[in-house]
């Protein structure tokens, strides 16, 4: 888990700001909001340097409503979602979330000076499930392929799950899910979400603490 979340930070850098546009091909919804929260993010000297708070803010008020968490949480538990009650799978969803939210936050101004390309969508009308292609365009080194499956609902297109060089998000934690699922249960997988949310929001505590020490200087 700990190193795919390192290379899923790369999502960060745009997986915010999608418009309510239901209206809107996945592929022009992807592009057209890239460029938007990339030049937020740019134009944004507390964002630029790390404010976690404020990046939560933003994730928190234009990401989230177009992700299917749910979706992603089962799709991850796979045949152990069952295995779940239905408070133990609402509680799944909700440390799940909290934890690709802060993941993708704290790499939000990290990876704001990255170029996004969008590939066209090559899809038939009526198509309520899509596959946008993307690439991460770095200064050096090779560009990064990230690819969202997306579903089209009632609330529009929506994200539910990311993959990132070939590597699914969803396939890549349902192995570690499944593993402390094995260990002890679901309440054993909730545990170690749960303390990894705490570890990441001490953290992100301690961080802004440093740039309030730095600021008054």
């Amino acid at each position: 888990m700990k190193k795919y979340l390192g290379i899923s930070g790369l999502l960060a850098a745009w997986l915010v700001a999608f418009p309510a546009a239901a209206e809107v091909s996945p592929d022009t919804l992807v592009d057209n909001t890239a460029q938007e929260v990339l030049s937020i993010v740019r134009q944004d000297k507390e964002l630029r340097a790390g404010n976690m708070a404020k990046i939560l803010d933003l994730v928190e008020a234009k990401v989230l409503p177009h992700f299917n968490f749910t979706r992603m949480t089962r799709l991850a538990m796979g045949k152990n979602w069952n295995k779940a009650t239905p408070q133990q799978q609402e509680e799944l969803v909700k440390e799940f979330r909290t934890l690709l939210v802060r993941t993708y936050s704290n790499a939000l101004s990290t990876y704001s000076d990255y170029k996004i390309k969008v590939e066209p969508v090559r899809s038939k009308a009526g198509d309520t499930d899509t596959t946008v292609k993307t690439k991460v365009m770095q200064d050096s080194g090779q560009p990064v392929d990230i690819d969202y499956s997306m579903e089209k609902t009632g609330d529009g297109w929506k994200v539910y799950d990311v993959t990132v060089a070939g590597v699914s998000l969803v396939t890549n934690y349902r192995s570690t899910f499944n593993s402390q699922v094995r260990e002890g249960g679901v309440e054993k997988l909730l545990k170690t979400l749960g303390d990894k949310n705490r570890a990441l929001a001490a953290n992100d505590k301690k961080a802004a603490g440093n740039l309030e020490t730095v600021a008054t200087q």
